[in-house]
């Protein structure tokens, strides 16, 4: 045997023994750094990388505002987990989340910054519902650096002052579920001074009590028109039946369309279960504080709109009537929502505010 040959087989042997001796050969395997965080705004083609939610991705193709994630188009693959850099782990200490942007796809595990400043995480997959409308969709998420989403606390009206407005009222109305149904729309008597908060308060309660005789009719009185709320020419039609949409709850919610926006807004299936709003307290001012804080109606803003933007109580009737009632329609109607509201305000201590009538 040649010298070389013998070293080459002694080397060989000296590897593998070494080898043996001291276990498999490992690393230690560190996440990678962060690239910089996903921005919706940000064109992305193929084989660009971003951060988000503590990973890193990379596209596959050309793309623009699609959350990093492993559904969706498919469009983004998952790196693995990273730390550090620009995008930080888990949002990192900035919580760099993006923004919410309505009607965006977002699928279970998406964080993102709603507009007031608070973090979400969506617990379903959905179309791009709002956070603090659609609670069932989303779980407010708190991190380093973040906000959590502001909570109604104690409501601005107590309960005696509840029972001291409707001292006639169902029993059905109650002050537990009045607070029960707040956290869907936090924003509700929580914006703008003390005053405001309070006077928007009383505007939604004195219509409410007009819409309902003093909380007193929980569904609506006219059994003849119960057939007339089914709209058959949507898609969806009258899964309950053709005369299951009648007037219920403190708006006295009417027709088949509105029960399944309220629901989809909600995450609450009341196109098929509209029971729901005669029989859980909850669900029924939630569908009140839906209208309030979200439709427009016949009018040019949402009843919380008009409160906390300093419109006046008439723009509320008008939001919730319209000509029906305003500009001459019905002036003893409008009056008497005035009156409520006056007496509201009275019972809250805070002034009316000006532009009371429509």
């Amino acid at each position: 045997m040649s010298r070389q040959r013998l070293l080459a087989l002694l080397t060989a042997l000296a590897v593998a023994v070494g080898i043996a001796l001291l276990g498999p050969m490992t690393t230690t395997a560190s996440a990678a750094t962060c690239a910089a965080s996903w921005n919706s705004s940000a064109v992305y083609t193929g084989g660009s990388t971003a951060s988000y939610n503590g990973h890193n991705w990379q596209a596959k193709w050309w793309t623009q505002g699609e959350t990093p994630s492993t559904g969706g188009s498919g469009v983004w693959s998952d790196q693995g987990s990273c730390t550090g850099g620009s995008g930080g782990s888990g949002g990192g200490s900035s919580c760099d989340y993006p923004a919410w942007i309505a009607g965006r796809a977002y699928v279970a595990g998406d964080i993102v910054k709603y507009t007031n400043g608070s973090y979400y995480k969506a617990s379903h997959d959905n179309p791009g519902y709002d956070p603090t409308i659609s609670t069932w969709y989303w779980d407010p998420y708190t991190c380093g650096g973040g906000t959590t989403p502001p909570t109604n606390g104690s409501f601005v009206v107590s309960e005696a002052q509840f029972n001291q407005m409707f001292p006639n009222r169902s029993s059905f109305y109650t002050y537990s579920g009045l607070t029960a149904a707040l956290s869907a729309y936090p924003g509700f008597t929580t914006t703008g001074s003390d005053t405001v908060k309070k006077q928007e308060a009383a505007a939604f309660l004195a219509n409410v009590s007009h819409e309902t005789g003093g909380l007193v009719y929980v569904v609506e009185q006219n059994t003849a028109n119960y057939s007339h709320y089914c709209d058959t020419s949507r898609s969806y039609g009258c899964p309950a039946g053709q005369s299951a949409y009648y007037g219920r709850g403190p708006i006295q919610l009417s027709w088949n369309f509105n029960y399944k926006a309220a629901g989809d807004a909600l995450g609450i299936d009341l196109l098929n279960n509209p029971n729901l709003v005669q029989t859980d307290p909850a669900v029924a001012w939630k569908t009140g504080l839906w209208y309030w804080n979200t439709q427009t109606g016949p009018g040019t803003m949402t009843g919380h709109n008009a409160m906390v933007n300093g419109a006046g109580f008439g723009e509320t009737i008008r939001s919730i009537n319209g000509s029906i009632e305003c500009n001459g329609g019905n002036p003893a109607q409008v009056q008497s929502r005035i009156n409520a509201y006056q007496s509201f305000t009275s019972t809250l201590g805070v002034p009316t505010g000006s532009n009371l009538s429509c």
